[in-house]
């Protein structure tokens, strides 16, 4: 890193705390911090969603994938995240918007105690907040792990200062703050990730050609669309995961769905998600793929991306890079840290402590920011600790995605009106019969990762359908959503 590296990066901290500071002043009440007041417009929410749903951990686990086998990431990933986008767009988003219109929630969760009861809310709740400060630590470790290959520091500080960054301006600007730091974000990705495209073309000497002809230097596997243990099993079930995961399981997701002005208006937000999760990566991920052509036989191939970004930019290109993997993260931790608040202010903590629902605007203000410093913290200790839940890919894939299943079947799925049978008990059942699944596969050990990611939400997905087709009760919400076609 030389001198004009570090400006670069000092200057993108720089923007990111004016655009806190910008959002500061639109924030008045609860509502502005956690849904942006029901006001944003289709394109910032569809950049916002798409840049929310992946992180710095891209360029380090996922660019170790793309090292050892190739081009199958590009399948099971940005494919399968983009079709199942698609999916939710159509059927799921449009359900969300209304939700906030008709129920006037601020949450996702929020909705559950009237689809469902107040156990299965405060079930969900509890264990969604839990899960994610599993997922954020992951992604604060992983760009402690790029800081790291770039400029030396250690993790510690690394997490420290990701995580001190993206507390600052969160609980300054709430969701403002964080959608158009997620728009600020996108352009400079857009730019680091066309600046890194183009060199590494330079660098095969081959022209544009060399997007064909780099696949004849590396090893034949690197190629194929699917590589074990990616195997199409594996990509099925990211792809069943990856639905209620990007339709608000992941409920920074949610979010964008919920804030948004109207039906139409998100639907629209989630096709321009999926269309850039079709496209977009093919360029990102191309150095990764490249990248076996200069380094051969890496002992950590997650430090593949970080590597050719020291060893063929030019001064100050690498701050812009780095300033785009920092970006990333920031935009994935600080909206997760937004909607966890959310959930736990209007979902967990008035039914601990009765007096929090009487809390005026102001009150109810300074409480979200009080928590979400709290959710923070934690996620920061996770990340410091990332060692001990098998590194960063082990804890975004063997413990979020398996766990996610479990509190997203009931939550997706109560949504629609097909599984308006499903009530309290199917989605009590379920998510205890999810979260035993998860632990059978980690007692027993199981190997085969199609299997031990895909095990648990399958087990809660036939649960919740089959308990609701016997009891043969309409629990259908009460709000126009139940009955308004999507």
């Amino acid at each position: 890193m030389q001198v004009i590296d570090w400006i670069i990066l000092i200057l993108y901290f720089a923007i990111i705390f004016g655009i806190g500071l910008f959002a500061y002043w639109k924030v008045k009440d609860s509502a502005d911090f956690f849904t942006a007041g029901g006001k944003l417009p289709w394109w910032l929410s569809g950049i916002s969603h798409h840049v929310s749903g992946y992180s710095g951990a891209v360029f380090v686990a996922y660019a170790g994938i793309a090292y050892t086998h190739g081009f199958s990431l590009y399948v099971w990933w940005a494919c399968g995240v983009g079709l199942a986008t698609l999916l939710a767009a159509i059927w799921v988003a449009p359900r969300w918007a209304n939700l906030r219109i008709e129920a006037n929630i601020q949450s996702p969760t929020e909705y559950l105690l009237q689809r469902y009861n107040l156990p299965v809310q405060q079930i969900i709740a509890w264990s969604g907040s839990l899960t994610k400060v599993f997922d954020v630590g992951a992604k604060l470790a992983a760009i402690a792990v790029l800081l790291n290959t770039f400029t030396g520091s250690s993790l510690t500080f690394g997490i420290l200062l990701t995580g001190g960054v993206s507390l600052l301006y969160i609980i300054i600007g709430g969701l403002w703050a964080d959608v158009w730091n997620d728009f600020a974000q996108f352009v400079i990705q857009l730019l680091a990730g066309l600046t890194m495209f183009i060199m590494i073309l330079i660098k095969l000497d081959d022209g544009i050609g060399g997007v064909f002809s780099v696949w004849d230097r590396l090893p034949e596997s690197n190629s194929q669309l699917f590589s074990d243990p990616y195997t199409p099993a594996f990509a099925l079930s990211m792809l069943l995961i990856n639905f209620f995961s990007y339709s608000g399981g992941t409920w920074n997701l949610s979010t964008r769905f919920i804030s948004s002005t109207n039906k139409k208006e998100a639907r629209k937000a989630g096709i321009l998600s999926s269309a850039l999760y079709f496209f977009w990566p093919l360029i990102l991920l191309f150095p990764m793929f490249a990248a076996p052509v200069f380094f051969t036989d890496l002992e950590d191939p997650t430090v593949s991306y970080g590597k050719m970004a020291m060893e063929f930019l030019p001064a100050g290109l690498i701050g812009l890079v780095l300033a785009s993997m920092f970006a990333n993260t920031l935009s994935m931790t600080s909206s997760d840290s937004n909607t966890v608040s959310a959930v736990i202010t209007r979902d967990i903590l008035p039914v601990i402590f009765p007096s929090v629902r009487k809390f005026d605007s102001k009150k109810s203000l300074i409480l979200a920011r009080v928590t979400t410093f709290t959710f923070t913290a934690l996620t920061i200790l996770v990340a410091l600790n990332a060692s001990h839940f098998g590194g960063v890919f082990g804890l975004i894939i063997s413990w979020f995605a398996a766990l996610l299943g479990p509190i997203a079947i009931p939550m997706i799925l109560g949504l629609l009106p097909p599984f308006r049978k499903s009530g309290s008990n199917a989605a009590l059942i379920s998510i205890a019969g999810g979260l035993a699944a998860f632990i059978a596969t980690k007692l027993f050990t199981v190997t085969n990762l199609a299997l031990q990611v895909a095990t648990p939400m399958l087990a809660s997905l036939v649960l919740y359908t089959v308990i609701g087709f016997i009891s043969g009760k309409d629990n259908s919400l009460t709000t126009k959503e139940s009955t308004t076609p999507s």
